[in-house]
């Protein structure tokens, strides 16, 4: 029975009637609905306004936990093979200082000329001219280029080639320039040598 009086209220409710000054007096089933409407607008209202924001603060504070949750992943990696870390660090300081004895000193260069001279004459070689060219520098190292112009046979240049390449000293070879001269068999051979040494911090 209260249902159908709502609905009769409702069928006989005209909104031209409605005064705000008398809200007391309205239906109970409009103030229902616009208590209910009311509501709707407030929630809609407070979900835009301030669920939305917290939100996004809530999406950014997931985005941080998974990075955060990366770096500490990683960091206990590390910290679980510390030593290991710190052995190989030393491993690759020992190699980088046999590395570094392997360098010729400004003093050793002309002990490195004689071993280029060295390993000409052992193998057969006429040494036209053996020259020091300027130092370049880089970030690191200072390169020492070395040009060699010597004479002989196919056969004795690629001896010479492999002893300079296998001198205790590092030394790389260059533009080889390979040119035949008058008698047969004799080659004329241009080579580019490069050694290197450390730069020193007072070289910088």
């Amino acid at each position: 029975m209260a249902l159908q009086d709502t609905l009769d209220q409702l069928k006989n409710f005209d909104v031209s009637e409605l005064d705000v000054n008398d809200i007391g007096i309205w239906p109970g089933a409009v103030k229902a609905i616009i208590l209910a409407i009311l509501f709707i607008i407030v929630l809609t209202g407070g979900y835009f306004f301030y669920l939305t924001e917290k939100q996004d603060l809530l999406t950014g504070i997931q985005a941080e936990e998974t990075t955060l949750k990366s770096e500490y992943e990683s960091k206990a990696f590390k910290a679980a093979n510390l030593q290991q870390y710190r052995d190989q660090q030393k491993e690759m300081e020992a190699r980088f200082g046999t590395l570094l004895r392997q360098l010729p000193s400004d003093t050793e260069v002309p002990g490195l000329l004689e071993d280029i001279t060295l390993a000409a004459l052992n193998n057969g070689l006429k040494i036209e001219s053996i020259d020091l060219q300027p130092e370049r520098r880089a970030e690191f190292y200072v390169e020492l280029p070395i040009t060699v112009t010597v004479n002989g046979d196919f056969h004795d240049l690629g001896s010479f080639v492999s002893g300079v390449a296998n001198l205790s000293r590092i030394v790389t070879l260059h533009d080889f320039s390979i040119v035949p001269e008058t008698s047969p068999g004799d080659l004329k051979m241009s080579i580019l040598a490069k050694t290197y040494r450390y730069l020193d911090e007072g070289e910088e």
